[in-house]
């Protein structure tokens, strides 16, 4: 009987898992994870920490123990992999036990970045695992903070400012960074966020870097509050302290000497790296960027489902491949909807759109007669329509809009003219 490995148990691992199982493999799979949990998605911490999600809705896809009967899985919870040795296709364990398989997953994720500036502090907050949400949970349940610093203005970031807003908290967002989402957002459609949360009270220190902070502490050693210093000399006085600077993939247990290593895990098509039988997928590899034919690491939930099942049917002997994805972000906070399509760093001419009510805004940048990106705010209908457009154009399809996609775009007012721009005719 074969022998597989699924090292790391999120997104992709379970997708992985199931794929295998799902292709007619027989083969034993063991599972090793970190942690006691069951797979969950990162981006719903904020929505459980804000009390509008319950802690079982963090896991989509069962218990651990459902997951076992259902995909016939041995399962080695809070069980760290020490090491992956490539060549061998062996894992092994903290405890110094080895196993040696026939393939391996390697789905292990990204941790949350935390700078040495910071590594010290005892009481700041991160915003990635289940550890965290919990953590930021209970304590804004047992005080009540009157202000707070959040460092990383991401699309976790604007989530964790939103519920401490909506408590009565004054929010300040910190990032080196020009501006909020500067990877997904156009200057001009940062701005038009950015004048929304001044509007709402929530204060922005954008630009600089975050030099450092330092803890204060009460008589009894608990944490008070904290002074967060920024690179031009001026600092920010704060009672909390929450940071979501960015993460990196989990990498550590791999030798780069044996396998090749960027900022993720290199992987082709078929989501093997480059010693066959070790694939990887998720938030710890880096597969094709659709749109810049570059190997990226694009840490989105649904990227990590597709790249799992792929890596798991090409374990189960069943060839498949993915041609990879394109960047996109689609977040829902404060009463705005945000969708970034597409590489933001790419120019070309631009094109916008601003519904009558001012609440639907678009823009479009069109190069050599193909549009290469969209930024919408407070639409969502739309937004599959374009990203599906912008994935045919990629791929080399047919470019002009099917009827009901031109219809749908008309019902939200966009002129025939404007759509014409967007569909690459030559």
């Amino acid at each position: 009987m074969e022998r597989f490995a699924i090292v790391g148990f999120g997104c992709a691992g379970y997708h992985g898992l199931r794929a295998i199982r799902e292709a007619g493999s027989s083969a034993r799979v063991d599972v090793y994870s970190d942690t006691g949990l069951p797979p969950y998605n990162p981006m719903l911490t904020t929505y459980y920490t804000a009390g509008r999600l319950p802690y079982e809705g963090l896991f989509p896809f069962g218990s651990l123990s459902e997951i076992a009967r259902e995909y016939d899985a041995h399962l080695f919870t809070e069980t760290r992999a020490a090491r992956v040795d490539s060549k061998n296709r062996a894992v092994v364990t903290g405890s110094g036990e080895r196993q040696e398989y026939d393939k391996i997953l390697v789905a292990a994720g990204a941790s949350a970045f935390v700078p040495g500036s910071f590594a010290n502090l005892k009481g700041a907050f991160c915003m990635r695992t289940v550890e965290d949400a919990v953590r930021l949970h209970d304590a804004i349940q047992e005080r009540e903070y009157q202000n707070a610093v959040i460092v990383g203005a991401s699309m976790v970031g604007i989530k964790v400012a939103e519920l401490l807003h909506k408590r009565g908290c004054q929010v300040t967002l910190a990032d080196m960074a020009p501006h909020i989402f500067a990877l997904a957002a156009y200057p001009e459609v940062s701005e038009m966020i950015e004048a929304r949360l001044r509007e709402m009270g929530i204060a922005m220190a954008f630009g600089q870097a975050i030099a450092g902070a330092e803890e204060h502490l009460d008589s009894n050693g608990k944490v008070r509050g904290y002074t967060v210093r920024l690179a031009d000399g001026s600092t920010l006085e704060t009672e909390l302290l929450v940071l979501n600077i960015g993460t990196r993939a989990a990498t550590g247990f791999l030798d780069p000497g044996e396998i090749t290593i960027d900022r993720g895990i290199l992987v082709d098509e078929r989501m093997e790296t480059s010693v066959p039988g070790i694939y990887a997928a998720g938030d710890c590899s880096q597969g094709r960027n659709l749109q810049s034919g570059e190997r990226q690491i694009i840490g989105l939930w649904a990227n990590a489902g597709t790249q799992g099942r792929v890596a798991g049917r090409n374990m189960a002997g069943v060839p498949d491949e993915t041609d990879g994805n394109i960047l996109h972000n689609i977040t829902h906070f404060l009463d705005m909807d945000f969708i970034g399509l597409g590489d933001n760093r790419l120019g070309g001419e631009v094109h916008t759109y601003q519904s009558p009510d001012k609440g639907f805004y678009l823009q479009a940048v069109v190069k050599d007669k193909k549009a290469v990106g969209f930024n919408i705010l407070d639409n969502y209908g739309v937004s599959g329509i374009l990203k599906a457009h912008l994935i045919r154009l990629l791929r080399g399809q047919p470019c002009s809009f099917t009827p009901e996609q031109r219809g749908q775009l008309l019902r939200y007012r966009l002129e025939e003219g404007f759509i014409e721009k967007l569909e690459a005719r030559t």
